[in-house]
């Protein structure tokens, strides 16, 4: 089982990225998807998550990142609208196959090896 997290980048404040998650070896189909960073000398945060058509987000991104996801393409996106300088971490994606929706890192079973998101003010 892989996932493999790719998109970040270098954006100004107020830019838009979309990061995706690819993942192999299993389909996550009736699993928690869900999205985590980890800014420099913090943390691992939680983001975001999905399972099937419910979604959960951090306060601090409400109504400016998006999680979905295409079941074809077994890819995990992140659309990140209004990025805010304190946005850039390392962003990761994890799969929880035996949980419902939640913020607790340790409940994910699988993660990826992480995006560097820079938000420039």
């Amino acid at each position: 089982v892989q996932l493999q997290a790719y998109g970040g980048g270098l954006v100004q404040a107020g830019g838009s990225l979309r990061l995706s998650c690819e993942t192999s070896g299993r389909t996550f189909r009736n699993d928690v998807m869900g999205w985590f960073r980890q800014a420099p000398g913090k943390d691992r945060e939680f983001v975001a998550a999905l399972k099937w058509r419910i979604t959960y987000y951090v306060d601090s991104v409400k109504g400016r990142f998006t999680i979905s996801r295409d079941m074809f393409k077994n890819t995990l996106y992140l659309q990140m609208n209004s990025l805010r300088p304190e946005d850039t971490a390392v962003y990761f994606c994890a799969a929880g196959t035996r949980t419902a929706i939640t913020t607790n890192a340790s409940a994910y079973d699988y993660w990826g090896q992480g995006t560097l998101v820079t938000v420039s003010s």
